[in-house]
């Protein structure tokens, strides 16, 4: 959902790290590929790559293969004292003119021509957050009268592979209702039910 009505959803800038980082560097493009994620980055792969999943759970299937965070959640926190670059809290993508957290669960986001991901769920903010900047965790966690809001962004899988460069347009395709709004969903081992 765009925050000016003229403004289109774009790909503000893109990031991929081959190695477990808490934060991940600019590029000038990543390619996602189908079901496993971004093209050399450590959390690609058909089951979950993040390190205290795989030791807590075991292999689970990989609903984090994208994390995407809106550039204006950046902004805001520099707002409020926390200079963040795009890329420093691990998001493979940040986006411009889109309300990722206000989108249900399903929806999918057509990235320039050909790439398509869908979204799964939040992302859990951890302790590795005021690791990175002490104080930051309570502005990615906001407690208010409508409850808790997780700020950390959205996580996703690859639908369609395909080049996302800096200044995509995204387009929105929301599932069918009714609607799920986005939770955190943690990792459910193989065999498991929810």
């Amino acid at each position: 959902m765009p925050t000016d009505a003229t403004a289109r959803p774009t790909v503000s800038s893109v990031h991929a790290g081959a190695k477990h980082a808490f934060s991940k560097p600019p590029s000038l493009w990543i390619r996602l590929i189908e079901n496993l994620g971004v093209e050399g980055d450590a959390h690609a792969g058909a089951t979950d790559q993040h390190l205290y999943h795989i030791r807590r759970f075991g292999p689970t299937p990989n609903l984090r293969q994208v994390h995407l965070i809106g550039a204006e959640t950046l902004e805001e926190l520099a707002g409020k004292g926390h200079v963040v670059r795009p890329g420093e809290l691990g998001e493979n993508i940040s986006t411009r003119n889109i309300d990722l957290l206000a989108l249900p669960t399903g929806t999918r986001l057509r990235l320039g021509s050909d790439a398509v991901i869908e979204l799964t769920g939040l992302r859990n903010p951890c302790v590795q957050i005021d690791n990175f900047q002490k104080g930051l965790l309570k502005h990615m966690v906001e407690r208010g009268p409508m409850g808790v809001a997780l700020k950390c962004g959205v996580m996703s899988v690859v639908i369609r592979g395909g080049e996302v460069r800096p200044n995509d347009p995204i387009t929105i395709e929301l599932p069918p209702l009714p609607h799920r709004p986005l939770v955190y969903v943690p990792p459910v081992p193989a065999g498991a039910t929810a």
